[in-house]
């Protein structure tokens, strides 16, 4: 668990794959991680691991991945009132993981970790960035 960027994936390969070689292979899983929260902060997190590179996704995209979500929550529970209830209560639970990301780009010691939130009232290289920067469910 805790896998938020591609370093700390193969970090926690390479601990599993020594483990295993120190039982003399009695131990037969494949090495594995969980990206769970990470996941849910950066969904995009599988195509770092996979590139082996931290991406920096502009905002721009970071909302395009939110109107899917919505799109593909709306087909799936309906265009009703209870489809809509239900898109909105998971979006604003998604979002209130996805407000601890901060951009590659504006970060100080790369790479991100699990427990780092933005400073309050950080500044993004954007309006948008500024605003999925913020906590606040009123931006």
């Amino acid at each position: 668990g805790d896998i938020f960027s591609y370093s700390d994936y193969e970090e926690k390969i390479l601990k599993n794959v020594e483990k295993r070689g120190e039982d003399g292979g009695a131990n037969n899983l494949i090495p594995c991680a969980m990206l769970g929260r990470g996941a849910l902060i950066k969904p995009w997190l599988p195509t770092e691991i996979k590139e082996r590179r931290d991406w920096d996704i502009s905002a721009t995209e970071r909302l395009e991945m939110l109107k899917d979500f919505t799109r593909f929550g709306l087909e799936h529970w309906g265009s009703d009132q209870q489809g809509v209830n239900r898109t909105r209560r998971f979006l604003l639970e998604w979002l209130s993981f996805l407000h601890r990301y901060v951009p590659v780009g504006m970060l100080e010691v790369v790479p991100q970790q699990m427990n780092q939130r933005p400073p309050n009232n950080l500044c993004g290289r954007s309006d948008l960035e500024t605003i999925m920067l913020s906590k606040n469910c009123a931006d």
